[in-house]
């Protein structure tokens, strides 16, 4: 780990943060070179972490191989610029499997994921997320969505057995919800967005004191993304309201239309802004032509 516990709570809690999608070739196949490029384009554009293998780079799809060569590729491109942050979940001990590669690789925290399919307690959850913090020193964020979902007094509980725990990432959206929880806990915690389109949310999350949030859409429109975190934190109403009614809006309309598409479209951008990440995996599929050319004039219309 490059930064220390002061150092990656400021960047988590002020700052945009990108999770780019895992770039795949025409066979499908994890295509570093064209990774590479957007983990730098990424930079460039000044984000403050980098989430890599992450619910938009469909870790749910990737296999150990996968995952070593995007947490080693990421590590050796950013050079310690900003915190990378990569994913693990699934079992206990595949996720222990996934943070020992990151380890390895000099990743800088683990953004953990909840557990697959089956239903689940909030006690079994804090000790599943529980054990996997326990396996490193690593920076653990916890990502409190899907089957994984804590209240107030269950995020407290496992941030007190966790030094390592260092921020909870909304992927609910319930603000009165993860009011409770940041009243409750307090700041022990750094608090990230991470609804799907997440700046759809943005203004609430921050009026309850959630400075950031994950950026998908940062992937094939980052000048936008940037415009639009400056002008939220700057308190610039007019230029909020005008990329929500303009980009944001439709863009979750058509995004609603089919499950996954939260990733696909992403994806799809990419294409369309030439710089392709290659289509997602199955169980994902892509948007039809329609929908693309439905995107590409959102696109147009904001750009």
């Amino acid at each position: 780990m490059a930064f220390s516990v002061e150092q990656m709570r400021s960047a988590l809690s002020d700052g945009l943060l990108s999770f780019p999608v895992t770039d795949f070739d025409a066979n499908g196949k994890f295509n570093a070179e064209t990774f590479r490029q957007r983990l730098e384009s990424f930079i460039k554009h000044g984000v403050s972490s980098i989430f890599v293998a992450g619910g938009t780079g469909e870790f749910f799809s990737l296999d150990e191989d996968d995952y070593r060569q995007i947490v080693e590729l990421s590590v050796a491109t950013v050079k310690g610029r900003v915190p990378v942050i990569a994913s693990a979940g699934r079992s206990v001990s595949d996720a222990k499997k996934f943070v020992a590669i990151a380890d390895e690789a000099g990743c800088d925290g683990i953004l953990l994921m909840p557990p697959f399919l089956t239903e689940c307690p909030e006690d079994g959850i804090v000790e599943y997320a529980s054990q996997i913090m326990a396996s490193s020193k690593t920076h653990f964020i916890y990502y409190n969505r899907g089957n994984g979902i804590l209240t107030a007094e269950s995020v407290k509980a496992l941030a007190a057995a966790n030094p390592n725990m260092v921020a909870l990432k909304d992927g609910v959206g319930n603000i009165a919800a993860l009011n409770d929880t940041i009243k409750t806990v307090g700041d022990r915690l750094v608090y990230i967005g991470g609804v799907p389109t997440a700046e759809i949310f943005a203004e609430a999350y921050l009026s309850i004191g959630v400075n950031t949030y994950s950026s998908a859409v940062f992937n094939f429109m980052p000048e936008m993304a940037n415009k639009f975190y400056k002008a939220l934190r700057a308190g610039d109403q007019a230029v909020v309201t005008a990329i929500i009614k303009d980009f944001f809006i439709p863009f979750c309309r058509l995004r609603d239309r089919k499950k996954g598409y939260a990733v696909s479209l992403i994806k799809a951008g990419t294409t369309l802004m030439g710089h392709t990440a290659g289509n997602v995996r199955a169980p994902l599929t892509m948007p039809t032509a329609g929908e693309v050319a439905e995107l590409e004039a959102i696109i147009k219309k904001n750009s």
